[in-house]
C-alpha cells in the first residue's frame, strides 16, 4: 500500500485505485487527468446524445457524449478541449467549429476524485459514423430539443437510465443559447 496526498492506497487495478483517507474510501482514476462532457446541438436544433450498456448499473444509459482526458500514454497531458473534440468525434461522428468551456466540477464527490469539464459544442458537422471504440458499442441519438422531455421520459419507461449530466447539459444549453446560433 502506498501513500497519496489524500490517503493510503488500498487497492490498485488497471484503471482505478481505491484510496482510504481516515474513515473515507474513494475511487481515483489511474492515468487520467479528468473527464469531459459535451453539450452538442446540431444546426437543426437536435441534441446529440449517446446510449450504451453500462456494466456497473446493468442497464443501457442515455448520456451526453463524454470521455476521459489523457487516459492513454499517447494522449497523456492532453488538454480538456482537445479531449472534448476527440470524444465528440469518436462517439458521435461530429466535429465542432467552436468548443466553449462551461464549467468543471465533481460528478460524484462522495465516491470519486474525478473532475468533469463541460463544454458547449457549436457549428456541428457530421464527418464520421461515431459509435466509439469497438468494445463501447455506442448508439448515437439526435433528438429535437422541442421533444427532448417526452423522448427522455419514453426512454425511462423502456427501462433506460438517464445520466443526470444530460439534464445539466440542457440547463447549459437553455441558459447559454440565448443570443447564440447553433
Amino acid at each position: 500500500m502506498s501513500d497519496t496526498d489524500a490517503g493510503v492506497v488500498q487497492w490498485n487495478g488497471e484503471f482505478l485505485r481505491v484510496i482510504k483517507s481516515g474513515r473515507w474510501e474513494y475511487a481515483d482514476r489511474i492515468g487520467s487527468s479528468g473527464g469531459v462532457a459535451i453539450v452538442a446541438v446540431s444546426p437543426e436544433g437536435k441534441l446529440i446524445l449517446t446510449e450504451q450498456y453500462r456494466i456497473p448499473v446493468g442497464k443501457r444509459v442515455i448520456e451526453l457524449p463524454a470521455g476521459m482526458t489523457g487516459d492513454s500514454p499517447d494522449i497523456a497531458g492532453e488538454d480538456a478541449e482537445v479531449s472534448a473534440r476527440r470524444e465528440l468525434l469518436e462517439e458521435t461522428g461530429y466535429e465542432a467549429a467552436e468548443m466553449t468551456m462551461l464549467t468543471a466540477g465533481p460528478p460524484t464527490a462522495g465516491l470519486a476524485s474525478e473532475i468533469i469539464t463541460f463544454f458547449m459544442a457549436r457549428g456541428l458537422r457530421r464527418i464520421g459514423q461515431g459509435g466509439g471504440h469497438g468494445h463501447e458499442q455506442i448508439t448515437v441519438h439526435e433528438v429535437e430539443l422541442r421533444s427532448i422531455d417526452s423522448w427522455l421520459k419514453q426512454r425511462v419507461s423502456e427501462g433506460f437510465l438517464i445520466d443526470p449530466k444530460v439534464y445539466a447539459g440542457l440547463y447549459f444549453w437553455v441558459s447559454g443559447a440565448l443570443g447564440h446560433a447553433c
